[in-house]
């Protein structure tokens, strides 16, 4: 589905944002109070404006009801971050993502009406520590505070398999989302699915039972 996006920050993680929404072909506003960057970002969004989003008279000219989704990816200016998100829902966006740049500052911005807060640093920190702090896992991705998906290399002991054979929900309390090999991913899984040894495996698990088979 198309979306209509208001993207207000274009820092470094603004312009991310803007890129990969271009790619989703989505409409994007941008809007950033600085010059430069605003036009380091034309290329990525539909339109984009030179403007401070805490002036309420601008914010009201935009028609805020109108987007699908508001993105405050403000980082630094803690004022400006909480003032935007607030008066943002008092004009009736429909959702508000904000960006928080440290503890507090997501504290605050979920008190003034953001809907889901992004805190880059802290989801990035967690990330590496995981994938690097576990000698068999090549990806990760947090579902919830209990559950996550994790690729792993094949365990030499599953190749040559079957799901069914192995018992693997049984046996290591964790499910087999899906297999890659080559860069090709595979969903189809069934208790026939035979897993070989160049595959890796995508699995979900909670957290304690993730941790018992890593270090298996």
């Amino acid at each position: 589905m198309r979306k209509s996006v208001l993207l207000i920050g274009l820092g470094r993680y603004g312009r991310h944002v803007a890129q990969k929404l271009h790619e989703m072909n989505h409409d994007i506003l941008a809007v950033d109070k600085n010059e430069e960057l605003v036009n380091l970002t034309l290329p990525y969004v539909t339109n984009a404006l030179v403007a401070d989003s805490t002036d309420v008279r601008f914010l009201e000219s935009l028609g805020i009801r109108n987007f699908d989704l508001c993105i405050v990816a403000i980082g630094d200016d803690f004022q400006s971050s909480l003032e935007t998100t607030c008066q943002l829902k008092d004009m009736g966006a429909k959702y508000v993502v904000a960006r928080a740049s440290r503890g507090i500052h997501e504290k605050f911005l979920l008190r003034n009406g953001a809907d889901e807060v992004v805190y880059p640093e802290k989801q990035l920190a967690q990330w590496t520590a995981i994938r690097y702090g576990y000698d068999h896992i090549l990806d990760y991705f947090q579902l919830s505070d209990q559950y996550a998906v994790y690729e792993i290399p094949m365990p030499a002991e599953w190749a040559g398999h079957t799901i069914g054979e192995l018992k693997v929900r049984q046996n290591y309390h964790v499910n087999v989302l899906g297999l890659k090999a080559h860069g090709s991913l595979s969903v189809d899984i069934t208790p026939q699915t035979r897993m070989n040894a160049e595959d890796s495996v995508l699995i979900v698990a909670r957290r304690e039972a993730a941790q018992k088979f890593f270090a298996i």
